[in-house]
């Protein structure tokens, strides 16, 4: 019988060495779960945990501690993480040795709740799978599509997740899911060059590359001093897609806490015609994964296709960079051509990628009375 795993604080540097390590052997961990995170989100309390087996680090994860006004209870949140054997293929252990340990220590510590997102994909689609869905006009939304490829293992991880008293919201298909997006869109790089990267994506993205091209836009990368500009362009997106934007002085704390962890960690892209700059986006790389993490596009010049050709420099860039996935984050789960959300899977679609589903987030009340009572007040508000 194997010995009980321990949940216990470890330092930001274990922590990052762990990640490094595992990230060598060809592990996906998550940018929301490697230390720098904790600097990003300065509205949270953090810690950095460690599983271990006797004395040996055989997991980790980053945890964001929100704090109940007035009470000393926190809410626990671990996006995208932990980093542990969620299926048994690793290690051989049961979810419950990994699981009861982490609820253990957090209520130890204060937390009333807990909120995970196991990076567990269930699902997959290959764009030419979601475009013939589409121009069949039958299927409303992805899980109405047959998946080109089902993982058994990760669903079983739901169903224990059950067992052992974790829960869910119910998948509407509406938005992006829980806090953090269920479905996502990403571009395979392993294996391929640029000119398979470019024959897999469609005619109308491969034109406008080449548009963008013609017109003389400039794709560059920037640097701190360059954030302001990301930041004018970002708000004017906000304004124009209806959301609240993050305030500048957020970009400069992400800039400063993943540059001084990783030089290579972030990086700014600004494509400028004419000396304007008419889109900005920054690319997240940890090991051999790329996320396009933010991006942002002017009203004006729309016509030379800059949005275009800042994410063809992603690409390429994650794929000198020996990136296997370059990862274009959050689709909803439309495929209503009437839906708001549509335009965005459909200029996905266009990269030739595929659509993938995560297990979601799951919750556990650890203090439940305490629980239902900040989640009453959350609703009423």
């Amino acid at each position: 019988m194997p010995t009980p795993l321990e949940v216990r604080r470890i330092t930001p540097e274990e922590h990052l060495a762990y990640v490094e390590a595992r990230t060598a052997a060809g592990a996906d961990i998550s940018f929301l779960q490697v230390p720098s995170w904790a600097g990003v989100k300065a509205e949270w309390k953090h810690a950095s945990l460690g599983w271990f087996d006797g004395d040996e680090l055989v997991g980790a994860g980053l945890v964001l501690l929100r704090q109940v006004p007035k009470v000393k209870r926190f809410l626990a949140y671990l996006p995208e993480g932990p980093d542990i054997d969620w299926t048994g293929a690793r290690t051989g252990r049961d979810l419950a040795d990994w699981l009861e340990p982490l609820a253990a220590h957090l209520k130890a510590i204060g937390a009333f709740a807990v909120k995970m997102g196991p990076p567990v994909t269930v699902r997959t689609w290959d764009a030419d799978t979601l475009k013939a869905a589409i121009a069949d006009g039958t299927a409303q939304r992805l899980r109405d599509v047959p998946a080109d490829t089902t993982d058994d293992a990760g669903l079983a991880v739901a169903d224990r997740l059950l067992e052992l008293g974790w829960s869910q919201k119910a998948d509407t298909g509406a938005g992006f899911g829980d806090v953090q997006p269920r479905y996502v869109f990403q571009v395979p790089l392993a294996g391929r060059t640029e000119d398979d990267l470019l024959t897999g994506f469609n005619q109308l993205w491969r034109r406008n590359i080449k548009k963008a091209d013609k017109a003389g836009v400039v794709v560059e990368h920037g640097g701190f001093d360059d954030l302001p500009a990301f930041h004018e362009v970002y708000v004017e997106t906000a304004v124009r897609d209806g959301f609240t934007p993050r305030g500048l002085a957020y970009f400069q704390r992400m800039w400063r806490a993943m540059t001084a962890e990783d030089p290579s960690r972030i990086t700014l892209y600004l494509a400028r015609h004419e000396g304007r700059v008419l889109a900005a986006t920054t690319l997240v790389r940890v090991g051999q994964h790329a996320w396009y993490s933010y991006g942002a596009s002017s009203n004006e010049g729309r016509d030379v296709r800059p949005s275009n050709a800042i994410q063809w420099a992603m690409v390429r860039d994650s794929l000198a960079a020996g990136c296997h996935v370059y990862d274009m984050r959050g689709i909803s789960d439309t495929l209503d051509p009437d839906d708001h959300l549509f335009g965005l899977i459909q200029f996905k679609l266009g990269t030739g990628g595929r659509a993938s589903e995560y297990l979601g987030e799951w919750d556990m009340r650890l203090r439940p009375v305490l629980a239902r009572a900040v989640e009453g007040y959350l609703n009423r508000r």
